[in-house]
């Protein structure tokens, strides 16, 4: 390549790293070493982390995954790391308590499918994927002390979350500041040139930058996203907040989760999740927030996107014929899980025990309150009683809008 031209492509690459971002810490560093790799024929090393904190990944997370795939796009290695170290320590990043850490083996069950739930949104073949333990596990302690030694108390209460809990009295644990360590370390041991996350990861992504240059390495660029928020259109998308789209939903179910959005939020879930594939859906989003477009059709047709991206197009238009059928025309789908309860007694069992009992709803307060909310309905009517009395027999149960069973409660 001529100057001019890897001026060019210098440009061209860092306009495409922006896109969606919302820093771009170290820019100009980054741009002078991409032209240097460029003129080499070396690939940047990208590194995105994420900690198996549960088993499932969700569309919050696809928006840097996605991220990922553009530099994969654009010739670079990507990284992907497994945080089963970090995991063990809980990040604080975001809360105002801390996070339980987990033990190895709730690490381990959730990691299991991660790389499989990732390779649904990009070439896992093309992916570098590491777990950090590799080299947590073995770090001598002279070595940690080492690492921890490249910091202060007072640099870590700048952290918002720290501050704000320091401020409040409410205890913060001397472990929790060994995160944004453990973090840094890994950019140091993957010798990452570039780190995304979200932009609730700031303080942690520029510890690695710190700490790169401790260990005598150019520090990585910091790019940071903004977090995508659920489906209460108000707390950012967490499984553990209940308003999530995972990764691994069945078309249907990920096709009707993403149809209740509210309207207000669909301009950030099209801008966010479009990684910069859907522009046409600019003039359909301009003409809703001017007050003259179609915020159903918006959200089939970013629904349908969704889906086909994760699963496959035939997938996308089986679920937008289901949500028609089932949720708008309110009819029983074809296929409907058999399920089977032993009753303990012969009398039967209540409503809200079977729900819990069949797997519909989580809890039993959560199957009261569903019931009392309307949401339950057994052969097409709606149940009033939480605590009906259900005889042994067969019953075909709707809870919500889209979940159905047909239950067998069989006699004691």
């Amino acid at each position: 390549m001529t100057k001019g031209e890897v001026r060019r492509e210098v440009e061209r690459q860092l306009a495409i790293m922006r896109e969606g971002a919302v820093d771009f810490h170290g820019e100009e560093e980054l741009a002078e070493r991409l032209a240097g790799r460029l003129e080499a024929g070396s690939p940047l090393r990208v590194k995105l982390g994420m900690d198996p904190s549960s088993a499932d990944l969700h569309l919050g997370h696809s928006v840097v995954l996605l991220k990922l795939r553009r530099f994969l796009e654009l010739g670079h290695v990507p990284i992907f790391l497994v945080g089963d170290f970090t995991a063990r320590i809980g990040d604080p990043s975001g809360r105002n308590k801390t996070r339980p850490p987990l033990d190895v083996e709730q690490v381990r069950e959730n990691a299991r499918t991660y790389v499989q739930q990732v390779g649904r949104l990009l070439d896992v073949s093309k992916v570098e994927v590491r777990f950090n333990g590799e080299w947590m596990d073995s770090m001598a302690p002279s070595d940690f002390v080492r690492l921890c030694s490249q910091s202060t108390v007072a640099r870590m209460l700048e952290r918002d979350d720290f501050a704000k809990r320091y401020a409040s009295e409410v205890p913060i644990y001397i472990h929790e500041f060994l995160y944004p360590f453990v973090q840094g370390y890994d950019s140091v041991a993957l010798e990452a040139d570039v780190e995304l996350g979200g932009t609730d990861q700031t303080f942690n992504l520029l510890m690695g930058r710190e700490l790169q240059r401790a260990y005598g390495q150019p520090p990585q660029a910091v790019i940071t996203h903004p977090l995508l928020v659920g489906l209460d259109g108000q707390e950012k998308m967490s499984k553990s907040l209940g308003n999530s789209v995972g990764i691994t939903d069945a078309p249907e179910d990920m096709y009707g989760k993403i149809m209740s959005v509210p309207d207000a939020a669909m301009s950030e879930w099209c801008r966010l999740l479009s990684a910069g594939e859907w522009d046409d859906l600019a003039l359909a989003l301009r003409r809703l927030e001017s007050g003259d477009g179609d915020p159903m059709a918006l959200k089939h047709d970013l629904a349908g996107r969704i889906v086909a991206r994760i699963h496959d197009p035939a997938a996308a238009g089986h679920a937008r014929e289901h949500f028609r059928r089932v949720v708008q025309r309110k009819e029983v789908p074809d296929e409907v899980e058999e399920i089977d309860v032993a009753s303990p007694s012969a009398e039967g069992m209540r409503l809200f025990e079977l729900l819990v009992a069949a797997g519909l709803v989580p809890s039993k307060s959560e199957a009261r309150r569903l019931v009392q909310q309307g949401a339950v309905s057994l052969d097409g009517e709606r149940a009033e009683d939480p605590a009906l009395l259900l005889r042994p027999g067969e019953v075909l149960v709707r809870v919500g809008k889209r979940r159905y069973g047909r239950v067998r409660l069989g006699a004691a």
